[in-house]
């Protein structure tokens, strides 16, 4: 079961239990609707890292989900167009769009939405609202663009999917090396995922020596959508690789939040034995538990480690100094961090 599934099950759960205010309903349909309809098939979807991200697509420092958090449906805040212009992050994204795709100076903001501190994300398309379609999820710490999706830029007689694989690769690699660099620096596995009713391509783009992608793309219909998985503020300590698995195959989404010494100090136990504890079904709280660790307590320590690496990177000048506050870090990330702690294998859900 995806996690956009899993994710959708449990607001429907949810709302059983609770009342809401008729606007944050709207708000709350409309944000989810919207993300699920951006070409991503729950038939097809692997939960996926977005690695070194305070934000985008919902992210997190150097790790987030695929999937919508819903704390983040209930707080983040639409933007006018004459907004995006004048907000530090946002302008910087559309310098870099422009520079990347001068085509997209005469598009159309037609959506754009801010989580303060956290993430920004833009959605521009050419006037008439039937041509190219570009969105962009900013850190809004760092100010790294991690995710990107490209629709409608094939003509419509020809889709992306009725090319060759190494036609379609040559469109990701274009679109890699527009939005961040050369992509002959990575090994590229392509993957036909299991959907019989449209075809999906799933491309990793590796680092030679690494396991994890450092950038994670999925090709559906007319649409690319790219995902930065590896970046500069993910752990360079990383020990252990695929603490979660999908369909048994490593799921690396939670790796740069659980590869933390000082966790593993606080649970007694090594990265492996963790990894051997999460295999059985249990999620970090769980295992926390029997270690008579409290929730909260895990939740400090992996936040404070995260938080200090986006700190140490600001410091080094690795990434752009933000305006956002240690305190108001803490604060975004925690949220990100219980999702990682609370989620558990697919494998338990059979």
């Amino acid at each position: 079961m995806s996690i956009e599934r899993k994710v959708r099950e449990h607001l429907h759960e949810t709302a059983e239990t609770i009342e809401c205010p008729p606007a944050i309903s709207k708000r709350i349909k409309q944000s989810y609707s919207h993300y699920l309809q951006q070409k991503r098939s729950e038939k097809t979807m692997k939960k996926r890292l977005i690695g070194g991200i305070v934000a985008a697509a919902f992210l997190i420092p150097t790790a987030a989900f695929a999937a919508p958090a819903v704390i983040e449906l209930l707080t983040r805040t639409p933007m006018t167009a004459e907004q995006v212009t004048v907000d530090e992050i946002g302008n910087a994204t559309l310098e870099k769009l422009y520079s990347a795709f001068p085509e997209t100076k005469s598009f159309e903001i037609i959506d754009a939405s801010n989580v303060q501190g956290v993430q920004t994300s833009i959605t521009l398309q050419e006037k008439g609202g039937a041509g190219k379609k570009i969105t962009l999820h900013t850190n809004g710490s760092t100010g790294a663009i991690e995710h990107v999706i490209q629709e409608n830029w094939e003509p419509k007689d020809k889709p992306l999917t009725a090319l060759a694989d190494q036609e379609i690769k040559a469109k990701v690699d274009h679109l890699i090396e527009k939005m961040y660099g050369n992509s002959n620096a990575y090994e590229v596995a392509i993957e036909q995922m299991e959907n019989p009713d449209q075809k999906t391509l799933m491309l990793n783009y590796t680092k030679k020596g690494s396991k994890a992608p450092f950038y994670q793309v999925f090709v559906q219909g007319d649409s690319i959508s790219a995902s930065l998985i590896g970046g500069e503020t993910t752990p360079s300590n990383t020990k252990v690789e695929g603490f979660f698995t999908t369909n048994g195959k490593p799921d690396y989404f939670g790796d740069a939040f659980l590869n933390d010494e000082k966790l593993f100090s606080l649970l007694n136990m090594s990265g492996t034995e963790l990894k051997q504890e999460l295999a059985k079904g249990k999620s970090v709280v769980e295992v926390a538990a029997s270690k008579n660790v409290s929730r909260q307590q895990v939740i400090d320590v992996i936040a404070k480690t995260q938080v200090d690496i986006q700190m140490q990177g600001e410091k080094n000048g690795e990434v752009p100094k933000s305006n956002v506050s240690n305190a108001q870090m803490l604060k975004a990330i925690e949220p990100k961090v219980l999702q990682v702690i609370e989620y558990k294998s697919e494998a338990t859900a059979k």
